[in-house]
C-alpha cells in the first residue's frame, strides 16, 4: 500500500540545523515552551484555520525533512543507553512523522505566530488539530523518563 502525503504549509523557525538547538532547552520540562516560530499555511488551506483563534494550542503533526534514514534502536540527546525508537522522540523513525503541541501567539491570515517551536526552518506541515481537553492526560507513566530531572511536574 502507498500512503501519498502533501504539506499544507512550512515551519519557520530559529532552528536552521541541529548545532542551532541550543542543549539547555532540554534542561527542563519548559525549555522549549519560550521559543517562537512561525506556521505559514498555504493560501488554499487557509480557509481551514477558521475558528482557530478560540484555542490556545495547537497539535502539529509534520514530516522530519531532515531525517536520514530510520534505526529501530537510538540512544535519545542527554542519555546513555539505547532505547526503541518507539519509546523515544528520535526522527530517525521507520515513517518520518513528527508530532508537537505548540502554544497560539496570534494568526494573521495564513501565519500562525506560536510558542513551543521544536521543529527546524522549512520542516513541512502535514496537519493541525486543535488541542482539547480530550488530549490532556491527568494519569500518565514516563517509562524510562521518569527519572529524569527535566521532566518535573507543572
Amino acid at each position: 500500500m502507498e500512503i501519498k502525503f502533501k504539506p499544507i504549509g512550512i515551519v519557520h523557525s530559529p532552528f536552521r540545523k541541529k548545532e542551532d538547538i541550543d542543549p539547555s532547552l532540554y534542561s527542563n520540562s519548559v525549555g522549549f515552551d519560550r521559543v517562537q516560530g512561525e506556521l505559514e499555511i498555504f493560501k488554499e488551506y487557509e480557509p481551514g484555520l477558521k475558528d482557530i483563534e478560540g484555542f490556545s494550542h495547537l497539535i502539529v503533526i509534520f514530516f522530519f525533512h531532515k531525517s536520514q534514514g530510520s534505526k529501530l534502536e537510538t540512544t535519545p540527546f542527554g542519555d546513555d543507553k539505547i532505547r526503541g525508537v518507539f519509546a523515544t522522540r528520535s526522527p530517525h523513525r521507520p515513517n518520518p512523522i513528527g508530532l508537537t503541541t505548540v502554544k497560539i501567539i496570534k494568526r494573521q491570515g495564513n501565519l500562525i505566530k506560536v510558542a513551543g517551536i521544536d521543529m527546524f526552518e522549512g520542516t513541512p506541515i502535514l496537519d493541525l488539530k486543535p488541542y482539547t481537553p480530550r488530549d490532556q492526560k491527568s494519569s500518565i507513566q514516563l517509562g524510562w523518563l521518569k527519572d529524569r530531572k527535566e521532566i518535573e511536574s507543572k
